[in-house]
């Protein structure tokens, strides 16, 4: 009697192990890698690469890839043989997540050794392709990740600097006098850089961490800093110099516009009066050429017959005329305004 009930546990544990816990299944956004003795199945000598990586972080992250088990099931495991299951849907969290201590934001300092705040979230996803090093190879791939993430933030932020003041003054743009107010009016607060440029500071951030999945198992999907902010003393004083270099900022451009106008109104009055100089100067010329052209082909008494014809239109508007007697009588007369008449003097 004892030995049959003996059996028959025997036979219900082996039923319950065996069959009943032998059969598992993995949900649709899940993956599952299974373990044999404590080791992983491996994809033959499969390794994870990454050209982000080094060549001393090749070797330093050197992680095997494993057979990965994809939704559905019921599946069949041995009893020494174990299931890890991973969720590989795309997750936000906080930057300001530690397991380790409570913050409210994330301290940072900028290249002008002002401390501020910086709030925001990231978006991960684990990497299918690297779950050993999910798994198996770190431990906490998370906080890994959000400590690599904000090594690298603080960095850029100590380092910042406009890139947009930075080429306008590098390719020249600018006049040499001017170069200096254009570094004075981009550059020299950094904090307001920052805000300036979030979405460049997110893109370098999504680049700096691309590696992360070959690193921890953990892809970054996207950075999102969305705020960057000082204490409120440095607030309020970074508050009056934007005003004040916003306001500087539009003097100089009415300025330059003033100037500009004033440039294009003096070159069009130029241009004006040399038009109509030139339109004055035009008909003498051409007396002139046809004066010369008269002289050169009929001689000095050609010339005096075209003059006294081009005299007669004027003798007929004439209301007085002078003429001198004498040798230089066909030279002297010219018509005048007055009584109408003719007069003599002698030469």
């Amino acid at each position: 009697m004892l030995l049959l009930a003996f059996l028959l546990g025997l036979f219900l544990y082996i039923a319950f192990k065996v069959v009943i816990r032998a059969l598992y299944t993995v949900k649709p956004n899940e993956r599952a890698v299974l373990t044999s003795f404590g080791r992983a199945v491996r994809l033959g000598e499969r390794w994870v690469a990454d050209e982000q990586l080094s060549e001393e972080e090749r070797e330093r992250y050197r992680f095997p890839q494993l057979r990965v088990i994809g939704p559905g099931g019921p599946y069949f495991k041995w009893p020494w043989q174990a299931v890890h299951k991973v969720e590989v849907d795309t997750k936000s969290i906080d930057l300001t997540w530690d397991p380790t201590k409570h913050q409210n934001t994330i301290e940072a300092v900028t290249k002008d050794n002002l401390t501020t705040g910086v709030d925001g979230q990231i978006r991960y996803r684990v990497a299918e392709s690297n779950l050993y090093a999910h798994c198996f190879g770190v431990d906490g791939p998370l906080e890994h990740v959000m400590g690599y993430f904000i090594a690298v933030l603080r960095e850029r932020i100590a380092n910042f600097v406009d890139p947009k003041g930075q080429s306008l003054v590098a390719t020249g743009d600018v006049a040499s006098g001017e170069a200096s107010a254009a570094v004075e009016l981009t550059e020299g607060v950094s904090i307001n850089d920052l805000r300036k440029n979030l979405p460049l500071l997110n893109d370098y951030m999504e680049t700096q961490c691309r590696s992360t999945g070959a690193r921890y198992g953990i892809e970054l999907d996207a950075a999102l800093i969305t705020q960057i902010d000082p204490p409120r003393e440095v607030d309020r004083a970074l508050s009056a110099i934007n005003s004040t270099r916003n306001q500087v900022a539009a003097d100089i451009s009415t300025a330059r516009a003033d100037a500009e106008q004033q440039i294009t109104m003096s070159k069009r009055a130029v241009e004006i009066a040399s038009n109509n100089a030139q339109a004055e100067v035009a008909p003498l010329r051409e007396l002139a050429a046809t004066l010369m052209g008269i002289k050169r082909t009929g001689g000095r008494a050609a010339l005096r017959a075209y003059i006294r014809n081009m005299r007669i239109p004027l003798l007929k508007q004439a209301k007085r005329i002078v003429q001198v007697a004498g040798p230089a009588s066909e030279d002297a007369s010219a018509p005048v305004t007055g009584s109408s008449g003719i007069e003599q003097r002698p030469g």
